[in-house]
Order: structure tokens, then C-alpha cells, then sequence
């Protein structure tokens, strides 16, 4: 995170902050040149930092399809935050510190599934 050059920076860093703060057993490492997230030791979400003027926050069951995986998505929102790409990946997508604010406290809520 040192290193990166975003104009959204500020935001991605409050992204993380609130992912990194609702659970304790969250780990962090790099994938795809973007802090990605685990639970339990497997990849559950990762940074898309390549929009304009936007970022993504990618949900995922790691970067190939579990067998056993519907066709329904893979839990569900409340929220109505996630677009699902298909049935194991969605995306969360941010444009703006107000924009973060205004989808903290449902962000935590997706964190916690």
C-alpha cells in the first residue's frame, strides 16, 4: 500500500481499514498486485483497483469454482450492496469517500457472511 499510486488511495485505505476491522481473523496479503483478504485461510476478497474513478471490492470462494457450487449465488445480501458477476464472485463497487461512508456499516455486514 506504500508503494501504490490511486487517486482513490485515501478510500482504499478506509476500505481496508473497515475489512481488516471486522474480524479479527481476517488476514491480509497481496494477489493481483491489490491487498486481498482470507478467512479460515482462504481467499475471500480482493481489491480491483484498474477503474476510473471508481475500485471494486471482489467477492470471491478463491480463483476457481468449488465443486458442489450452485448456480444461485453464493449467499445472501441483505445488504443489495453486491452485484454478482456469477454464482461465487460479486462485486462492491466505490467511487468516493462519501460513497465508502454511506456503505460502511453493510460492508461489515458482508465481511461477517
Amino acid at each position: 500500500m506504500n508503494n501504490l499510486e490511486h487517486p482513490l488511495k485515501k478510500e482504499i485505505e478506509a476500505v481496508r481499514t473497515i475489512i481488516l476491522s471486522a474480524d479479527k481473523q481476517i488476514s491480509e496479503h497481496i494477489k493481483w498486485n491489490a491487498p486481498s483478504f482470507c478467512y479460515g485461510n482462504e481467499d475471500r476478497m480482493t481489491f480491483n483497483l484498474h477503474g476510473k474513478g471508481f475500485f471494486r471490492l471482489v467477492f470471491h470462494c478463491g480463483a476457481k469454482l468449488k465443486d458442489g457450487t450452485a448456480q444461485k449465488p453464493m449467499f445472501e445480501d441483505a445488504t443489495g450492496l453486491l452485484d454478482w458477476a456469477v454464482s461465487d464472485r460479486a462485486l462492491v463497487r466505490f467511487t468516493d469517500m462519501n460513497d465508502v461512508e454511506a456503505k460502511k456499516e453493510k460492508l461489515v455486514e458482508l465481511v461477517m457472511k
